[in-house]
């Protein structure tokens, strides 16, 4: 077994110089390690579920999945009463604003909140949301997060928040968003988006993070202003996400957007309460990536029933990735997220929150699926203990899980969570998130004086 203490000091030491934007990528935080004796969900279609059977790991790779593998010279990793499975994808989070969480009050729900303190946030207080942001995410199991950046505010933001990716530990897509608050009139400023893609993604990706842009949805702009964002944002070919409606009017026309060339595996879309059937035919014939954001659709959807709208998409046949939206909005617990999705079998829910993830971002070769070749993101959950117990079908299971059972999290070979606790400074990562709180509540004053 894997002495924690050593094994949460070494890793550290490593992880603080393992992906710095820009920078090689230094593998010293890598082990060859073998996790043994585990109920195995890879939600790989070929391997299905293995009752019982070991996963091999080799400088951040799978390199092997089965029962009784040799592995000299690997570090084992007892999964005895455990649940393995691929790290959860959660493709749409607006991680600047994890640290208001808490901004939201009876009479003050998140639009209001967001409306009062998002002009205040420094470059220091999104390092300190994002930071807190990822490591309630490896606390989760979300091994793979879509940061869909809606307040990049100055060049300073976007590298604080590239800085916190460096710190964070996890797979993600960074999407360079808009000034919240910005008129509706004005399209978004390109030029720093590409300094940001040359200065950090010129090869394609900075250590484990990759680019994209996230524009405004029609509802925050003009029509002008949005056909401006958009076609600089195809333009460049980069992958582009847009919040697509949950209440009316229905602002984005799939048959316009398919005409102007914006549908396709590199548009994700988000929400889309609103979509007619047509529209929701040409996001299954286009192959156009969607995200669901359960909590958010039932608490802000006012275009009808969400729940219909989700079981459009999927008798399309559109793969739907699994979201939290903003944290004052729902938690980060991918296990509540599952729940919620109505008439989606077990199987099925664990693949959304984890196979059409990595596709819907573009990663479904690298990470999703526990899957000879791929990347090791994989999570081990603590089937006995007493809100599991007594088992019995491992996937029933691992959906009635919680962020509780997680008890080992690796993020591309790398263990970040060993027997229930992080190697990242909580303590220090909270005291930071507490103090930028506290400033922006005085700033904004009202309400959220404390």
């Amino acid at each position: 077994m894997i002495d924690r203490r050593t094994l949460t000091k070494s890793l550290g030491a490593a992880l603080a110089v393992s992906a710095v934007p820009g920078t090689a990528t230094a593998d010293t935080g890598r082990r060859r390690y073998l996790i043994r004796d585990g109920a195995v969900v890879t939600v790989d279609p070929v391997l299905g579920v293995l009752p019982r059977a070991d996963v091999l790991i080799d400088d951040g790779r799978i390199v092997a999945v089965g029962p009784d593998l040799a592995a000299r010279g690997a570090q084992v990793v007892d999964a005895t009463d455990m649940i393995v499975l691929p790290g959860f994808v959660n493709t749409h989070h607006h991680m600047w604003s994890a640290l208001g969480r808490n901004f939201v009050a009876d009479g003050f729900p998140y639009f209001a909140a967001k409306r009062a303190t998002s002009t205040l946030y420094t470059a220091v207080d999104v390092y300190r949301s994002v930071l807190l942001g990822l490591a309630e995410l490896a606390n989760a199991g979300v091994t793979t997060v879509h940061n869909w950046s809606n307040n990049t505010r100055t060049p300073e933001h976007a590298d604080a928040e590239l800085r916190a990716h460096r710190d964070g530990f996890l797979r993600a897509r960074f999407s360079y968003g808009h000034v919240d608050q910005m008129p509706r009139d004005v399209p978004m400023d390109f030029t720093d988006v590409d300094r940001v893609r040359q200065q950090y993604f010129a090869d394609g990706s900075s250590g484990l993070v990759h680019f994209g842009v996230a524009v405004r949805g029609p509802s925050q702009s003009t029509e002008a202003a949005f056909v401006a964002d958009m076609d600089a944002a195809v333009g460049r070919g980069l992958p582009v996400s847009i919040h697509a409606g949950q209440a009316p009017p229905r602002i984005v026309d799939a048959a316009d957007f398919e005409r102007r060339g914006w549908l396709g595996p590199k548009t994700l879309l988000c929400h889309y309460v609103t979509a007619l059937d047509s529209d929701v035919e040409i996001v299954a014939r286009t192959g156009t990536k969607f995200s669901w954001a359960p909590h958010s659709e039932f608490l802000l959807g006012a275009a009808g029933d969400p729940r219909s709208a989700l079981l459009r998409f999927r008798q399309a046949g559109v793969p739907v990735s699994l979201s939290s939206d903003a944290t004052s909005i729902a938690p980060s617990d991918v296990f509540e997220t599952m729940r919620l999705l109505p008439e989606v079998g077990f199987r099925d829910v664990l693949e959304m929150a984890t196979l059409n993830g990595a596709r819907a971002l573009g990663l479904g070769d690298v990470t999703g699926s526990i899957t000879v070749g791929k990347r090791a993101d994989v999570i081990l959950l603590r089937a006995d203990d007493i809100n599991l117990a007594p088992g019995g079908l491992v996937e029933t299971t691992a959906v009635q899980a919680s962020t509780a059972n997680v008890d080992t999290v690796f993020s591309d070979g790398r263990i970040i969570k060993r027997g229930g606790r992080l190697v990242h400074d909580v303590g220090r990562i909270v005291r930071d998130a507490r103090a930028s709180s506290l400033r922006i509540r005085r700033e904004a004053g009202g309400i959220l004086t404390p």
